[in-house]
């Protein structure tokens, strides 16, 4: 016969429980670590709001005016081109490093001599390519100092002293090294449009 003292089913039971415990707290455990890991893994409403396309309102944009709009955190110029504006656009692409917008600032619908979808309509990041300062309107004929006797009107960056045009292309030999950034966009009616979003239909 043996001699073995066979356990008291108490501390069985006991043992027992206290597996199931330290499992089940083990797990809870767990779970709380992976929740905030996964958490960072989604975007956050700010970056999503950043991200979204943005709807600007043209029905009460008079001729030779501009409203700024924010798509991503960058100023978007919006710009109802005058006639005369349009003309300006003309007989100056000799001086231009890029006239035929053939680097990437645009989408392939903006790569033309007006960079637009709608000739009268221009819409460009309101940001200098060079070292992202915010360049302002210089109009045809203003006598600023810093652009040339004929500027046909466009944009000058006070920075250092990069010269656009009305389209948004750089003049030669400045430190700006593209032409200003033309964003996606397209219309939903005859006075809205969405930037950051294409047709492709368009």
């Amino acid at each position: 016969m043996s001699d073995a003292i066979s356990p008291d089913p108490r501390d069985l039971d006991s043992r027992r429980s206290w597996l199931k415990l330290t499992t089940a707290a083990g797990g809870v455990a767990a779970v709380a670590t992976a929740i905030p890991f996964v958490s960072t893994l989604a975007p956050s409403e700010r970056a999503k709001a950043q991200g979204a396309a943005v709807e600007v309102d043209i029905a009460d944009l008079a001729p030779g005016a501009m409203k700024t709009v924010e798509w991503r955190g960058k100023p978007v110029w919006v710009v109802r081109r005058t006639p005369e504006m349009l003309a300006q656009l003309q007989g100056h692409d000799q001086k231009l490093a890029d006239p035929a917008s053939e680097q990437a600032q645009q989408p392939p619908y903006a790569q033309n001599a007006t960079r637009s979808l709608k000739p009268e309509v221009f819409l460009a990041v309101g940001i200098c390519t060079h070292l992202g300062c915010s360049p302002s309107t210089v109009a045809a004929g203003s006598g600023h100092p810093s652009v040339e006797a004929d500027w046909p009107g466009g944009y000058f960056c006070p920075c250092h002293g990069s010269t656009f045009d009305g389209a948004g292309r750089v003049y030669k030999n400045k430190p700006a090294p593209t032409n200003l950034e033309i964003p996606p966009h397209r219309y939903v009616s005859a006075t809205r449009i969405l930037i950051g979003e294409d047709d492709a239909k368009a």
